[in-house]
C-alpha cells in the first residue's frame, strides 16, 4: 500500500512540475532567472519521475536528487545577481558554493553506498544521510534571511522550496536515527512534494519583482552558518575516526574531543579581537565597500537623537562618531577662545588628558583646511602640511588614533580624538569620507545646542532688561517727584504742614524704591496674589500723591471693590496718572472717574492735553520704547497694559487729537470669576 501511494503521489507531483516548467519557460518575459526556474522545476520532475519509476533509494533516483538540489541553489543565485549586477558578491559565491559541496557529498556518498558491503555501506549512508541534512538546514537558513528582502511573488516561491526542503531535512533526520528507510517516508515525501507544487502554481500567477537585496547582516549569518555546517561534519569525521581507533577508550575519547573542540571555538567567538578581525577581513574581502552605509547611518541618527537617553549631547556625540570606526573610546575638544579646550569625554581615562587641549594652531589649522589628521602619520613624519601643530601630548598618547575636525558653515564648531580600534589599520579613502561626512552633521548638532543656549541666555537677558526698563521708567518718575518737593523746600521749609507733607512723599518715595529693588528679583516682574481691594480708596492714594504736581479730580462711585494686586494696580494707575499729567495744560486738571456696571469696574484716568491720533494708538502706544516726550522710555502704556492683562483685566484707550485722552482699566469684581465659570459651564 505504502509503495502504491508512493508512486501515484510522485507521478502526479511529476505531472506537475511538468506543467509548471513548460508554463514558465514559455512565458514571453523569460528572464534569466525564469529560465533558471523553469530549469529547476524541470529536473525536479526527472527526480519525480524516478522515484515513481525506479526508486527512492536507488543510484539514478540520488543523483538526479543532487542535480534538483543544485538547480534550486543555482536559481536562489540567480536571485542575487540580479539584485547585484552582473558580478555577484564574493560572499555570495563562497556561501552558496560551500552549500553546493556539502550537497554533492552528500550524493557522491550516497552513490558510494549502492552496491557496497553491508560494513561499508551503513557508515556511508549514515555519513550520506547527514550531509543531506546539513545541505537542507543551510539551504533553509539562506531562504529564512531572503525571505524579508524579496517582493511578494518571489517569496512565495522561496515558500515552496523551504517545504520541499523541510520534508527532506525530516524524512533524512528519521532514516538517520531509525538507520532504515520506512516506505512510509516515501508517501509523506511525496505529498509534501504535491504542497510545494501547488504552492508554485500559486507563485507563478503573478509576474513578480525577482530582485533580491543582499544584506551583510544574511552574508554575516549565512557564512556562520557555513562555519557551523563545517564544524558539525568534521566532528562527525573525527568522532568516527576515533571510534576506530580508539578501542575500549573510544567513548571517553569522543567526549573529551567534542567538549574540548566546543570550549575551545566558544572561547574564540567570544573574543572580542576577533570578533573585530573577521568583520574587517570580511568587509575588505567580500565587499565592494567597507561600510553598510544604510546600517551605520541609522545607528549614527539613533545615537544621536535617543530622545530617552540620559546622555549628555556631547558623549552621544563623541559615542555615535566613535562607532563608525569600532573605536572604543573618544573625546570631544571643544573651543575655549581661540584654543580646542577637552571637553566631553566617553570611555577614555580622564586622568590621561592634559588639563589643557590643544592652542591655536591646531584649532586654526583645523578650521582652514577641514583635514582629518591620522596620528600615527604624523608620528612617524608622514603628515601633511600643518599637521605638525598637534600638540605634544596628543602624539604622546597611544591611544590616539585619529582626530576629526567638525566644521559647521565653515567654522570649526570642535574636534573628536578617536581611540585605536581593536584591529589597528590605516585610514583609506571610505573612511575619510564617512568621517568628514559624519562630523559635519554632529558640527550642525554642536551648533544648534549652542545656538539654543545662546537663546535661551539672551532671553534671560531680554526679560531682565525688560524689567529694568519698567523700573528705570518708575525711577524717572520718583525722581520728578523728589525734584519737585526739593525745588518746594526751597520756599516752603518754614510751613510744618509741608514739612509733614515732605516726610510723607520721602517715606512714600523710600518704599516704592524698595519695592523697585525687589522686581529685579527673579520673579518681581509678575503679578502677585490678587485680593479684593478698594478701588476708591487706593485711586485717592494714587491721586494725593500727584496734587502737588498738577491739579486731580476723583469722582464716581465710592464703594467700587475689585479683585487686583494692589501693589500692581498702584502701579499701573500711577503710569496712567503720570502720562495725562505731562499730556495735559497747567490749567486743565486730571479726572480720575470709578464707575461699576455688571461684572466689572471701570476706572477712567482723562486729560484735556492734546490728544493722539488712531495711527498712533494703533502703531506706537503700546509698544516699548516708543515715545513721543522729548526724555521718555516709552514704557509706561506697555507696562501698563502687560499689569491690566496679568490681573485678567483690560485697558483701552479713546483719544481725539487736540481735545484729549481717555484711559480705560476694566477689572473683574469678587464673586465674577466664579459666575462668569458658571455661565461657561
Amino acid at each position: 500500500m505504502a509503495a502504491t501511494l508512493t508512486l501515484w503521489t510522485h507521478a502526479l507531483a511529476a505531472l506537475l512540475f511538468a506543467a509548471l516548467a513548460l508554463w514558465t519557460i514559455r512565458r514571453d518575459d523569460a528572464l534569466p532567472a525564469r529560465l533558471t526556474l523553469g530549469v529547476a522545476l524541470a529536473v525536479t520532475t526527472l527526480w519525480a519521475l524516478g522515484v515513481a519509476g525506479i526508486g527512492p533509494n536507488e543510484a539514478a533516483t540520488d543523483l538526479v536528487e543532487g542535480l534538483r538540489n543544485l538547480s534550486w541553489l543555482t536559481f536562489i543565485l540567480m536571485l542575487h545577481r540580479r539584485g547585484e549586477g552582473d558580478h555577484p558578491l564574493r560572499a555570495l559565491r563562497l556561501v552558496y558554493g560551500v552549500v553546493a559541496l556539502v550537497f554533492v557529498g552528500g550524493m557522491i556518498l550516497s552513490l558510494a553506498a549502492t552496491g557496497a558491503p553491508a560494513r561499508i555501506a551503513t557508515p556511508t549512508t549514515s555519513a550520506a544521510l547527514l550531509f543531506r541534512m546539513l545541505a537542507c538546514v543551510a539551504s533553509l537558513v539562506i531562504l529564512q534571511n531572503l525571505y524579508a528582502t524579496t517582493a511578494r511573488a518571489t517569496r512565495v516561491i522561496l515558500l515552496g522550496i523551504a517545504v520541499m526542503w523541510c520534508a527532506d531535512c525530516l524524512i533524512f533526520a528519521v532514516a538517520y536515527l531509525s538507520g532504515n528507510w520506512p516506505a512510509e517516508l516515501g508517501v509523506a515525501r511525496g505529498l509534501a512534494m504535491l504542497v510545494a507544487a501547488a504552492i508554485f502554481a500559486v507563485a507563478l500567477q503573478h509576474r513578480g519583482d525577482w530582485t533580491v537585496r543582499v544584506s551583510r547582516t544574511f552574508t554575516y549569518q549565512s557564512l556562520s552558518v557555513v562555519a557551523i555546517g563545517l564544524y558539525l561534519a568534521v566532528l562527525a569525521v573525527a568522532t568516527s575516526a576515533l571510534a576506530a581507533v580508539g578501542g575500549a577508550h573510544a567513548r571517553i575519547l569522543q567526549t573529551a574531543f567534542v567538549f574540548g573542540s566546543t570550549a575551545a571555538i566558544l572561547t574564540l567567538v567570544s573574543t572580542p579581537w576577533l570578533r573585530a578581525w573577521a568583520r574587517v577581513k570580511l568587509a575588505k574581502h567580500l565587499f565592494r565597500h567597507r561600510y553598510d552605509y544604510r546600517a551605520e547611518w541609522v545607528r549614527f541618527t539613533d545615537t544621536l537623537g535617543d530622545p530617552e537617553s540620559a546622555t549628555p549631547l556631547g558623549e552621544r556625540i563623541v559615542k555615535a562618531i566613535a562607532d563608525l570606526t569600532e573605536s572604543p573610546a573618544g573625546l570631544l575638544l571643544v573651543p575655549d577662545g581661540d584654543r580646542l579646550g577637552i571637553g566631553p569625554v566617553w570611555n577614555w581615562n580622564a586622568g590621561e588628558l592634559p588639563a589643557k587641549g590643544a592652542d591655536g594652531a591646531l584649532a586654526g589649522h583645523l578650521a582652514a583646511t577641514g583635514h582629518i589628521i591620522e596620528l600615527d602619520a604624523v608620528r612617524a613624519g608622514r603628515g601633511r602640511s600643518g599637521d605638525e601643530a598637534t600638540p605634544e601630548w596628543m602624539r604622546n598618547l597611544a591611544e590616539a588614533w585619529v582626530l576629526v575636525p567638525l566644521i559647521h558653515f565653515g567654522r570649526l564648531t570642535g574636534a573628536i580624538l578617536l581611540a585605536r580600534p581593536p584591529i589597528d589599520r590605516a585610514l583609506d579613502w571610505e573612511d575619510f569620507d564617512l568621517l568628514r561626512i559624519a562630523g559635519r552633521q554632529v558640527a550642525s548638532y554642536l551648533a544648534e545646542e549652542r545656538a539654543q543656549a545662546a537663546l535661551g541666555e539672551a532671553q534671560r537677558f531680554e526679560e531682565f532688561n525688560r524689567r529694568f526698563a519698567f523700573i528705570l521708567h518708575d525711577i524717572k518718575n520718583l525722581v520728578s517727584q523728589l525734584t519737585l518737593v526739593a525745588r518746594n523746600a526751597e520756599r516752603h521749609a518754614d510751613n510744618p504742614e509741608f514739612r509733614a507733607d515732605m516726610v510723607a512723599t520721602l517715606t512714600d518715595s523710600a518704599e516704592r524704591m524698595s519695592a523697585l529693588l525687589a522686581r529685579l528679583s527673579q520673579h518681581g516682574g509678575k503679578v502677585g496674589s490678587r485680593e479684593a481691594v478698594d478701588v476708591a480708596a487706593l485711586v485717592e492714594r494714587v491721586a494725593s500723591a500727584r496734587r502737588a504736581q498738577h491739579p486731580v479730580v476723583v469722582v464716581g462711585a465710592p464703594q467700587a471693590v475689585a479683585i487686583a494686586d494692589p501693589v500692581r494696580l498702584e502701579q499701573l494707575l500711577g503710569h496712567l496718572v503720570q502720562n495725562a499729567l505731562e499730556a495735559s495744560p497747567a490749567e486743565k486738571p486730571v479726572t480720575i472717574a470709578v464707575s461699576r456696571a455688571g461684572g466689572e469696574v471701570a476706572i477712567d484716568v482723562i486729560d484735556e492735553g492734546c490728544g493722539m491720533s488712531a495711527g498712533f494708538i494703533r502703531d506706537r502706544l503700546f509698544r516699548p520704547f516708543v515715545s513721543t516726550k522729548a526724555g521718555g522710555f516709552g514704557i509706561g502704556a506697555f507696562e501698563s497694559l502687560q499689569l491690566a492683562q496679568a490681573m485678567d483685566g483690560t485697558l483701552d484707550v479713546a483719544s481725539r487729537e487736540g481735545e484729549g485722552t481717555r484711559f480705560r482699566l476694566t477689572l473683574p469684581v469678587p464673586g465674577a470669576e466664579t459666575s462668569d465659570m458658571g455661565r461657561a459651564a
